[in-house]
């Protein structure tokens, strides 16, 4: 039976998520990959019962992870919360979200309410939660009134179904909007969850100034850029990696040779810091006075704790900055 060590809360470092009462580990674990049938149920095991004995509270799912069979995600989470993390429930915070394809038909996808209120339904089923901290609409729907996913997202914490919600993948004006409508229904919006790393940054342009404005966190997503702001690629890519798949967006969002250039001055940067590149990645990421938290994946505990490792160093100087700036091309 795993017990859980008892120094956990020692080293992590927590933040506070915006102007609420919750305080976040700045690495919190994303199930996006590997936590579906990737790895075998007990190898997800280790890796989760290790993100907890390090500190890291928050665990973050969709209805879709563990594509292609979309939930498995959350089964496998609801089966190791059964057997081992279930006893620290109190000490979790636990994320899931809804607005891609999760089943056929019109009501399966997108933004409505009967799909939100379906899809969270589901989700609790396969975890065996009463509820999760926090709901997230996962991308903004162009066809459903704004008006009605954020009744929806209301009703569902009032339901008891949610502690909180917050948004995914919202471009400054969307997020505004949608934070608005929630505050005015009694239930502030918690968190935004935007993709955000050194290739793609435009939460600098406004977002990150409506969330600070409206006192709402921000958890940025991908900020390895999935795994292409690491030491993994620097020779190539390897035929047994994430990016060799066929159907994977790796290659072709990130490896570019423009960017093989800039990940190649990166590494070099960050060895000069006394850290791998993907820990002063995260770090960059963590430098944002908005950023709350970043949601990391694992595919072992080894890549876990040195990812963790980032936390002895966040801070950079002004002249690594503008170095990590002329090597990205931001000047």
């Amino acid at each position: 039976m795993y017990q859980a060590a008892e120094n956990r809360y020692a080293a992590m470092k927590y933040a506070r998520c915006g102007r609420s009462g919750i305080l976040l580990p700045r690495v919190s674990l994303g199930l996006w990959q590997n936590f579906g049938l990737e790895k075998p149920l007990e190898h997800q095991r280790e890796v989760l019962c290790r993100a907890f004995d390090l500190g890291i509270t928050h665990f973050d799912l969709a209805n879709n992870y563990g594509f292609p069979a979309r939930g498995k995600a959350e089964e496998n989470f609801g089966a190791i919360l059964k057997s081992d993390l279930g006893v620290y429930r109190d000490e979790l915070f636990i994320s899931t979200k809804a607005g891609f394809d999760n089943w056929d038909g019109p009501y399966g996808n997108w933004g409505s309410r009967k799909y939100l209120i379906a899809s969270l339904d589901q989700s609790l089923r396969r975890m065996g939660l009463e509820y999760v901290d926090v709901f997230y609409h996962h991308r903004p729907d162009p066809e459903t009134p704004l008006e009605e996913t954020m009744a929806a997202l209301s009703d569902i914490v009032r339901q008891g179904k949610a502690l909180y919600v917050g948004i995914s993948n919202y471009q400054a004006e969307e997020a505004e909007a949608a934070i608005r409508m929630l505050k005015a229904n009694g239930t502030p919006c918690l968190l935004h969850q935007p993709r955000y790393n050194m290739f793609e940054r435009w939460p600098e342009d406004g977002l990150f100034d409506v969330l600070s404005r409206e006192g709402v966190g921000c958890i940025a997503y991908s900020p390895l850029a999935q795994g292409a702001l690491t030491d993994r690629y620097l020779k190539g890519i390897p035929a047994d990696s994430r990016a060799a798949r066929e159907g994977t967006s790796v290659g072709s969002r990130y490896l570019t040779p423009e960017n093989m250039e800039k990940i190649r001055r990166l590494n070099e940067i960050a060895a000069s810091r006394g850290q791998s590149l993907a820990q002063m990645a995260l770090c960059w990421v963590l430098r944002r006075p908005e950023v709350t938290s970043v949601l990391i994946g694992a595919s072992s505990k080894e890549q876990l704790e040195n990812n963790v490792a980032c936390l002895g160093s966040l801070d950079f100087a002004q002249d690594e900055l503008e170095a990590i700036d002329e090597a990205l091309g931001a000047n």
